[in-house]
């Protein structure tokens, strides 16, 4: 168990430290900023122009993570092709036989029988057996994740270390649930899985009651068992908000829940990050210990927008570090050069006047976690330049499935599912809304494909009863998406796969019959 701020952690190990910094700050949230002036945010310049090849990228994680992300990708790929050979043998003497051999070769799981017998009346439903396959794979890539992966935790382990140096003994972080973002932990800002908290809603509009709720847990941790840190140690909470923009595309690839402007998906996520530090300070007293960091994100490139707080923790649209500018500055330097310039970028960004003006620097451990994730971004920068062109050809929606209820932390690869954060369906139904009517009604339902839809939440095994009101609230919630969106039900193009497990990492999912 961490105590204490250990010194010299492996993760980070290549960090540009700043020199100098401000003192923390305990001033209060300030009040309203000044309006926002007609030009929109400076936006980040196209990525296609940079090439592979940056003295600071970690070239073996990204030869890791392509490997991860080509054998997911694959997997669901296959999908359909094996689909279409099983539709095309189902008036053949032996089909049910060869049929189930082609799936479980080539794919790893069993057709549903009866979907086979009833073939020769109705013909092959294919519409059941997409969403069936789709589950099938769906529960064999979270189940798979774990196996071999003694790393995790060790990772997880360093990354809590760093942070404690940098101050900060929670890091809690909300993207928009587009599917865009799905790899911003593991792919975007390069953190361990089990060394920070992820929950996306659409928009990046958290839940600032369910926040200041998990807030309170952490603190009562600290008090109470010393975990990850003591209370006496003098260190933050830190909440991070990351909303997303197009640069390709600003007009139509931006955030659907904000009507695809950057500047609106920009001013409230900042706007939810000021209400939940605001909460915190009036519930539990002034300069209770809340740090928070906007964060932007290009989803054409995966370039990040880090926006600088000041000395009183304000922070503005137009302060921030363009990693995108910063890569190409950087990339005929030396090693040792380019990140002494990552430490100027952020501190030009600092001192900069103008709209973005602030007043002086934040503490050093923000400066710090700061440096460290734009160094993690640029390897990002390199892995898009290295692997897709520099700019990725699905700049838009390409979501395979919509995942409602808790995060599903396996699920680390981009376009590949929108998330739809949910405790009641009457709360939450705006996000599975954008979900569904915005972005699966174009890509599914007009090519007569169904909406996967997987609704997953976690019991705890130490709770009595637990696990049963998990049950039913799958149950509940599924019943009503079936009738919220009854037009698509009744035509077999909308399905529900339920799973539960338990809370502990690593746990297998536990399929629940409808």
């Amino acid at each position: 168990m961490v105590r204490g701020r250990r010194k010299n952690s492996p993760f980070g190990s290549r960090f540009v430290k700043p020199r100098v910094g401000a003192a923390r700050s305990t001033v209060t949230e300030p009040g309203p900023v000044a309006p926002v002036p007609a030009p929109s945010v400076p936006r980040t310049e196209a990525v296609g122009e940079l090439r592979p090849g940056h003295p600071l990228a970690d070239a073996a994680m990204n030869d890791r993570l392509h490997a991860f992300e080509q054998g997911f990708r694959e997997r669901f790929a296959q999908l359909v092709p094996v689909l279409k050979e099983v539709h095309a043998l189902q008036h053949e003497r032996d089909f049910q036989e060869r049929a189930q051999r082609i799936v479980l070769d080539r794919l790893g799981y069993q057709l549903p029988e009866k979907a086979l017998e009833d073939a020769w009346i109705n013909d092959l439903d294919t519409r059941e057996l997409y969403l069936h396959g789709t589950f099938e794979l769906f529960d064999q890539v979270v189940n798979e994740y774990w196996a071999g992966r003694d790393d995790l935790v060790a990772e997880a382990e360093s990354a809590i270390a760093y942070f404690l140096d940098c101050d900060f003994h929670e890091v809690d972080i909300s993207p928009c649930s587009d599917g865009r973002l799905l790899g911003l932990r593991r792919f975007i800002l390069r953190l361990p899985d089990l060394a920070v908290r992820v929950k996306s809603y659409a928009g990046a509009q958290f839940d600032i009651e369910e926040d200041v709720r998990h807030w309170t847990k952490r603190e009562l941790l600290r008090f109470r068992e010393g975990r990850p840190t003591t209370a006496d140690v003098p260190s933050r909470y830190l909440k991070i908000a990351a909303y997303h923009y197009s640069g390709a595309d600003p007009l139509h690839q931006g955030c659907a829940a904000h009507g695809n402007s950057e500047r609106d998906a920009a001013d409230g996520a900042l706007h939810q990050l000021r209400a939940f530090r605001q909460a915190i300070e009036n519930t539990y007293c002034c300069g209770a210990s809340v740090d928070t960091l906007l964060i932007g994100v290009d989803t054409d490139t995966d370039a990040v927008k880090i926006h600088i707080p000041d000395g009183d923790t304000r922070m503005s649209l137009y302060r921030f570090v363009d990693s995108a500018a910063l890569y190409r500055e950087t990339q005929g330097l030396d090693e040792q050069s380019a990140s002494l310039r990552v430490y100027q970028a952020i501190q030009d960004a600092i001192h900069q006047q103008g709209w973005g003006r602030g007043n002086g620097a934040p503490h050093e451990g923000m400066l710090r976690l700061i440096s460290r994730l734009l160094l993690n971004n640029i390897s990002q920068l390199e892995y898009v330049a290295r692997y897709h062109g520099g700019h990725y050809a699905d700049v838009g929606h390409r979501e395979r499935v919509i995942i409602v209820g808790q995060e599903i932390e396996e699920m680390q690869v981009r376009n590949f599912a929108y998330f739809a954060h949910l405790e009641t369906m009457e709360e939450g139904s705006d996000g599975i809304d954008v979900g569904v009517n915005k972005i699966f009604r174009k890509l599914n339902v007009e090519r007569g494909l169904p909406v996967p839809v997987v609704i997953h939440y976690r019991y705890d095994r130490k709770v009595p009863g637990s696990r049963e009101r998990v049950e039913a609230r799958c149950r509940r919630i599924r019943r009503t998406i079936m009738e919220r969106y009854r037009d698509l039900a009744e035509k077999g193009l909308i399905g529900c796969h339920m799973v539960i497990r338990d809370k502990r990492s690593g746990s297998r999912l536990e399929p629940l019959v409808a």
